[in-house]
């Protein structure tokens, strides 16, 4: 059964880091839609092809409340349910696995 547990316990830290960088990039995007970046520039280009197929569902259900797109806020809170929640419980359940 532990082979189960560290199997768990490692998808639980890829999610961790998966989640982390989902975060990074919907963060990154949301500063760079205050400024007028170079829409050529490689990154600003990564960035956007990262965050698009994430914001673009939420952003379409969601209203525009004063001018503003409250997207990236809902994937942020999204993401740190998902890291509080869904990473917790696999690391405790395969510790529990292990032990």
């Amino acid at each position: 059964m532990y082979v189960l547990g560290y199997f768990l316990q490692a998808i639980a830290g890829i999610l961790d880091i998966v989640l982390t960088l989902a975060m990074v990039v919907v963060i990154a995007r949301a500063v760079l839609s205050w400024v007028s970046p170079d829409p050529y520039n490689p990154i600003v280009r990564m960035i956007n092809q990262f965050s698009e197929p994430v914001l673009y569902p939420i952003r379409r259900r969601l209203p525009y409340i004063g001018g503003m797109d409250l997207s990236p806020m809902v994937v942020l809170l999204v993401i740190f349910f998902l890291q509080s929640f869904l990473v917790n419980t696999l690391a405790r359940f395969s510790a529990s696995l292990i032990h």
